[in-house]
């Protein structure tokens, strides 16, 4: 056989030995890639994406749209062609597996999870879009889960508001664990509470609910640091004077947010918020109304320029990120509160785009 022939024959097999290694060898990443983006002010399925009655409502324009990411399932394993690929291309990003699924974290877990902290973020961004508005809404402090095998199981439930710890108001979540961890593990604590279901059927008959229960419960020692706990996660519940929904399923994570907020605030003031533009953008919103950073950031943008995104309000802590990769046409703005985001907005609607705060990726 000639040299050359061989040579070339040598070639052929190494690369198709190398080609079956990239397909057959599996790497420990995953996947993230553009997500679909939901205009806020539109409808899915023909329902309003927020959907808010016994409350004046005013016509809005344009476009105010969360961006999503698609990821890979805990199960998925990727190939080395795959991860080459994506490092090289902007199709999707490459992360650690166990970025999205740490500790062995399954994809059912996984989904609760995302689910439970969408549904946060949509009662976070009511509170935050109607205080922005001086609406006044109504806090109390419950219990938001009961550990199963807990001290607390069958004593306290998920819902029950709670007045007092050992007779001291509590009008935060954290004061009810400041109050119960100056206990000795094995001390009875009394909570005063007004049941789940008392205090729901008052909130739907808008009234404030009378009853209260005592109710003891013997601390237990923490495994961690050995402090007194009794099993049970404090959170808040609000009262809306209005109905405020929001009407979308299939997503999850908080970071759209900052984006509902907005939503809900177009509609309940007159005007224009987006000036008819078409804006996207991501964030998590707390209650009073401050921007936090997501994940995902690089993909969000991809998606939201395939959209049709002009500008895309942007956290503060992922402006970095996002400026070092922009998609051409695309103007990033830079945020960390909701009235950051509505002044910003503002700027948009009137044409003055270069008072915006930008990003930058120093």
């Amino acid at each position: 056989m000639p040299r050359r022939t061989a040579t070339m024959l040598a070639s052929t097999l190494i690369f198709i030995a190398l080609l079956c290694a990239g397909v057959f060898l599996t790497v420990p990443y995953a996947k993230m890639s553009p997500g679909p983006t939901v205009n806020t002010l539109g409808t899915v399925e023909g329902e309003p994406v927020l959907d808010i009655s016994g409350r004046k409502t005013y016509p809005t324009a344009g476009h105010l749209n969360m961006t999503t990411v698609r990821v890979t399932g805990a199960e998925y394993r990727m190939n080395l062609l795959e991860a080459v690929y994506g490092w090289v291309a902007h199709d999707y990003v490459v992360v650690p597996h166990d970025t999205l699924y740490p500790n062995g974290k399954t994809e059912e877990e996984s989904t609760q999870e995302n689910a439970e902290e969408f549904s946060q973020s949509q009662e976070s961004a009511k509170v935050a879009a109607l205080r922005e508005l001086q609406i006044p809404v109504k806090a109390r402090v419950v219990v938001s889960s009961v550990v199963k095998g807990s001290p607390s199981q069958n004593r306290l439930h998920a819902g029950d508001v709670i007045r007092a710890v050992d007779g001291t108001p509590v009008k935060q979540p954290e004061d009810v664990a400041k109050l119960v961890v100056k206990h000795e593990p094995g001390e009875k604590v009394v909570f005063t509470v007004v049941p789940a279901d008392e205090a729901a059927a008052a909130e739907k008959a808008g009234k404030d609910p009378e009853n209260t229960e005592k109710i003891t419960v013997e601390t237990v020692k923490a495994e961690d640091d050995g402090r007194a706990i009794v099993g049970i996660q404090a959170g808040t519940d609000h009262t809306f004077p209005f109905e405020v929904d929001i009407n979308l399923a299939d997503v999850g994570g908080p970071s759209a947010g900052l984006m509902f907020a907005l939503g809900i605030v177009d509609k309940l003031t007159s005007g224009e918020l987006t000036g008819g533009n078409f804006v996207a953008g991501t964030g998590t919103i707390d209650d009073a109304g401050k921007v936090g950073p997501i994940g995902g950031i690089e993909m969000k943008l991809v998606g939201a320029r395939k959209a049709g995104a002009e500008y895309f309000l942007t956290p503060s802590a992922n402006c970095a990120a996002a400026a070092s990769d922009t998609p051409d046409g695309l103007t990033l703005v830079k945020v960390d509160t909701i009235k950051d985001a509505r002044a910003s907005l503002a700027k948009i609607d009137t044409g003055d785009t270069a008072a915006l705060p930008s990003c930058s990726a120093g």
